[in-house]
C-alpha cells in the first residue's frame, strides 16, 4: 500500500520550528560525506505539441534523487517548471515525491511537494541567520515579494525567535504590499512594503534576494557592517541578484552546495573566492570572524533536503493518520 499526502496533509504537520534542525543534520551529513546525491537531470518536455511552434518544448522536468546513509528511505523528487502555467491559473513550477523504503525498494508514500520545495528552502536562509547573523534585534530586508521570499522570512522568524523586530520588502510591482501585510499578520512583527531596494537593505542586519532577476537587485555599497544576504535566486549562469561589490565586500561567502552556487550569475565572476559549506558552519567548523563582517549565503538547493523534509512529514502523517492508502 502506498500512502498518498495531499497539500493540505502536508501543511497540517510541516512546522518549521521542528523542521529546523532535521536540515541542520542533513547538511552536516552533507558536509560529512554521507548522503547519496546524483547529478539530477533536467529534460525539455512539451515539444512537438503547440501546432503553432512545433519545435519548442513547453517546459522543463526534473529528477532530483538523494539518500541519507542510515536513513528508511529514499527518496526523488520530480518538478516541472512550465512558464505559461501563471496564465493556465496554474503554478509555475510544480513537484512531487516518491519515498521509498531503503532496504526493501518497496515504495511507501507519494506526496505533494510544492510545500515541501518551498520549507526546505525557506529553511537554507532560516539556518544561515540562525548561525551568522549578528547578534542582538534582527531586522530583515527583502527583495522580492513571491512565495520564496515568504517562506524565507518565515523560516528566519522560526529560526531567530524574538530577536526579529522588522521585515521590509521591496518588489517593483504592487505585490511588496501583500506580502507584507501577510508576513506582519503571520509573524505578529512590524513589516512594511518600501519604495526602493535600497529601503530595503538599508541598516538590515538580514538581507534576503528571492527573485528570477539576470541582473543585481540592490546596490552593495548601502550594506551595512555586519549583514547577512541570503541570495537564494539564481541557481543558473544566467540569474543574478548580486552585485560585484556585495560579493567583494563579504568577508566570507557560505553555499549550500558550493561547486554548484560557484557557476551561478552571482558567483561565476569570482573563480578566486573561497565558499564555505553551509554544513561546515552548521558543523561548527566555519564562523564569521568578526561582528563587522559582511557574509554571503548563496543557494542553489539540495536534494537532500527534499529527501530529510519528506522523511520528516512522511513519519508525523503516520503518526496523525492523514492521508490515503491505494495499492499500486
Amino acid at each position: 500500500m502506498v500512502r498518498v499526502l495531499s497539500d493540505s496533509d502536508v501543511a497540517s504537520v510541516l512546522e518549521l520550528k521542528e523542521l529546523l534542525p532535521v536540515l541542520a543534520e542533513a547538511f552536516e551529513r552533507q558536509y560529512a560525506g554521507e548522503v547519496e546525491r546524483p547529478e539530477r537531470p533536467h529534460y525539455p518536455i512539451g515539444t512537438g505539441l503547440d501546432p503553432d511552434d512545433p519545435t519548442e518544448p513547453t517546459g522543463t522536468g526534473l529528477c532530483m534523487p538523494a539518500y541519507i546513509h542510515g536513513e528508511p528511505y529514499a527518496v526523488t523528487k520530480l518538478a516541472t517548471v512550465c512558464p505559461d502555467n501563471p496564465d493556465r491559473g496554474l503554478p509555475t513550477v510544480t513537484a512531487q515525491l516518491a519515498l521509498t523504503d531503503a532496504e526493501t525498494g518497496q515504495p511507501l508514500s507519494y506526496m505533494a511537494a510544492n510545500r515541501i520545495t518551498s520549507a526546505r528552502t525557506g529553511c537554507i536562509g532560516g539556518l544561515a541567520a540562525r548561525e551568522l547573523a549578528p547578534s542582538g534585534p534582527v531586522e530583515v530586508g527583502v527583495i522580492g515579494a513571491g512565495t520564496q521570499a515568504r517562506w524565507q522570512t518565515r523560516a528566519i522568524a522560526a529560526a531567530v525567535g524574538s530577536r526579529l523586530e522588522s521585515i521590509r520588502v521591496y518588489s517593483p510591482s504592487d505585490s511588496k504590499v501583500a506580502c507584507a501585510e501577510e508576513l506582519e499578520a503571520e509573524i505578529d512583527v512590524p513589516a512594511s512594503a518600501v519604495g526602493t531596494p535600497r529601503e530595503a537593505v538599508a541598516e538590515a542586519s538580514v538581507v534576503v534576494t528571492a527573485t528570477t532577476s539576470t541582473e543585481p537587485v540592490f546596490p552593495g555599497e548601502a550594506l551595512s557592517a555586519g549583514t547577512l544576504v541570503v541570495a537564494v535566486g539564481a541557481y543558473t549562469p544566467e540569474m543574478r541578484e548580486l552585485d560585484a561589490m556585495t560579493v567583494d565586500r563579504a568577508a566570507m561567502i557560505v553555499a549550500d552546495v558550493p561547486e554548484e552556487a560557484a557557476e551561478t550569475g552571482d558567483l561565476r565572476e569570482h573563480g578566486d573566492r573561497e565558499l564555505v559549506p553551509l554544513g561546515g558552519v552548521l558543523a561548527g567548523e566555519f564562523d564569521r570572524e568578526s561582528p563587522d563582517d559582511i557574509v554571503v549565503a548563496a543557494s542553489v538547493g539540495s536534494a537532500v533536503l527534499d529527501a530529510a523534509t519528506a522523511g520528516f512529514v512522511y513519519d508525523r502523517a503516520l503518526e496523525a493518520d492523514l492521508g490515503t492508502e491505494n495499492p499500486l
